[in-house]
């Protein structure tokens, strides 16, 4: 699975790129990003699920593409 990390999460990452295994959803996803990044325990992000932002729990297909978005502000 590909996972695309931007702004905040990808410092705390290190890359703004991660390969990892498959995940069904993106609560098994979040607790895997905890244990493996505990900074990212304490902050506030979005997954979408090939471009579509998810809430909540939320199945994730094979082959798609994974973001990982900081909290958007105005400008």
């Amino acid at each position: 699975m590909k996972i695309l990390a931007f702004g905040k999460i990808a410092e705390i990452v290190g890359n703004e790129v991660l390969i990892v295994d498959n995940f069904p959803n993106t609560e098994i996803l979040r607790g895997y990003l905890y244990h493996q990044y505990p900074a990212l325990e304490h902050m506030k992000f979005t997954i979408a699920v090939d471009k579509k932002l998810t809430s909540g729990e939320s199945h994730i297909p094979m082959d798609v593409e994974v973001a990982l978005l900081p909290p958007f502000s105005g400008g």
